[in-house]
Formats: C-alpha cells, structure tokens, sequence
C-alpha cells in the first residue's frame, strides 16, 4: 500500500504547486509539509465514501491548519470527491476551493471551516465524543499545525479530551518547527512537546511524518482508553530544495521558473 500512498503524496504536492503557482497565494511550504500524513490517512486508512461524501458512519477529518487548504483540496480532489479540474480554480472569485478550508462553499468532503487556529481539536473533541456516547465506530482525525499548539483552546480541548478517553479522536500535529513569525523554538517552546500531551493523559506516539509505513502504524491502530496525538516530525516545504526549511514560502509563491524547478524535483523523487 505504500507504493500508492507515495505515488499519491506526489500527486498532492504537484497539484500544491500548481495551485499556489495560478493563485499567486501563500503556504505552499505549510501544504507540501502536511502532503505524506493527508496520503496516507486518505489513501490506506479513513473509512470513508467519496461518492457520498455526507455518509453518516464516515470517519472525520478536520483540517485544522487550514492555510494549508490547498493539500486538503488536492488529496479530497485525488480521491475522487470532486473533479481534479476544479483545482485549476484555487481562490478564483466564486470558486468553492477558498484560500483556507471553508465548509460552506460547496466542496465536497471538506468536514469543517478553518484557518482561525486553535478551533480544529476542540470541534473534533466534541464530535468524537457524541460518537462515543452513540455507540458509533467511526474515528475523528484532526490534522493540527504546531504553532496552533500556542492556543489556550488546543490545551482546553486536550484535556477535556484525555479526562472523557475519547479513544475515537487521533489528532496529528505537523511539527515543522517552523509558523509564521520564525522557528517555534523562538516564537513559543514547545518542548518537552510529548510529556505535556502524555500528561493531559493521551497516547503519544512520535515519529517521522513523511515515512509512510510509520504514519500507516500510527494511523491506523488506537488506544484502548486514550485519544492518540501523533507527532509527526516533518520538513516545512519538504520535497522542493530551495522551500525546504525556509520561513520565506510560508508565504510567497513560485514564479514559472520556480514552478517548473520544483515540479521536476517532486517528480523525480517518485
């Protein structure tokens, strides 16, 4: 299954470049960092009908980051959830694919507006615990960024979230170390980043986010008791070698010569 997962991660990436390129929009790097865990999760794991999009025993995912809407839109596009073509319209004035995840658009699969951060996990707590309460086996997933960890309503949700054991509600953290105004370690330490979630009494597992048998393992098993935070180490920009690591394309994008450049590196690591 890893084989389609990282064919369908290159996709994702591709589409990234393509979309920020025409939009002449920001957080490509935000959206290349997240590509591996969206692959994964969408491709070998959710319990999930891209062809009714509003079925009611459907595993959610809530895109917390949602500058990252562009990787949201290209791997719910990929799965067959709408047309690849309507990618083409990424913040085209009345396209449903807005600049960040927006609900009410009219995109299909897109579970919940976000951007404002800080919002992801405290819905999908709640969400996850009406599950729960209904007897219901499916699993809320939120994909959340690490500077979001700096919000007093991530920290609420997370112990609101251990003392309820919501087993149901996996949150992913894309831990680049890197948010809009530097490097984490300089805006707002997170570290010790594990213990603080073990502490508000989840299941912790760290790993590399863009090993994809890694994420599969994380993914797809759960705790008996506790809601799981998985700590994905990853690489703001990853996959193009003048993004990677670097604050500067959380907010610009690529010019022509830059697009094709990058193009040829994701393609090439195929």
């Amino acid at each position: 299954m890893s084989a389609k997962t990282k064919q369908l991660a290159i996709d994702i990436r591709c589409d990234v470049l393509e979309m920020v390129h025409h939009a002449r929009a920001a957080h490509v790097a935000s959206s290349l960092s997240v590509a591996d865990v969206l692959a994964v999760l969408y491709g070998d794991v959710l319990c999930h009908r891209p062809g009714e999009p509003a079925w009611l025993d459907r595993d959610r995912v809530i895109l917390s980051k949602g500058h990252a809407a562009a990787a949201g839109y290209a791997v719910l596009a990929r799965c067959g959830y709408f047309p690849v073509t309507l990618l083409e319209t990424y913040c085209d004035n009345g396209s449903p694919l807005a600049g960040h995840l927006t609900a009410t658009a009219g995109a299909p699969g897109v579970e919940l507006s976000t951007g404002s951060l800080g919002h992801g996990l405290p819905v999908a707590a709640g969400i996850a615990l009406h599950a729960k309460r209904a007897g219901a086996e499916r699993r809320v997933f939120v994909i959340m960024s690490d500077g979001e960890c700096d919000e007093g309503s991530t920290w609420e949700a997370a112990l609101f979230s251990g003392h309820h054991e919501l087993a149901n509600l996996t949150a992913i953290i894309d831990y680049n170390r890197i948010q809009s105004f530097g490097r984490v370690e300089d805006v707002l330490r997170l570290e010790p980043f594990a213990d603080k979630w073990a502490a508000f009494g989840w299941d912790v597992v760290d790993i590399n986010g863009h090993d994809h048998e890694s994420l599969q393992a994380a993914l797809a098993s759960r705790s008996a008791k506790k809601p799981r935070v998985i700590i994905a180490n990853t690489v703001k920009g990853k996959g193009v070698s003048f993004m990677e690591d670097d604050l500067a394309w959380h907010y610009k994008s690529p010019d022509r010569v830059q697009l094709d450049q990058a193009l040829a590196e994701i393609r090439d690591s195929a």
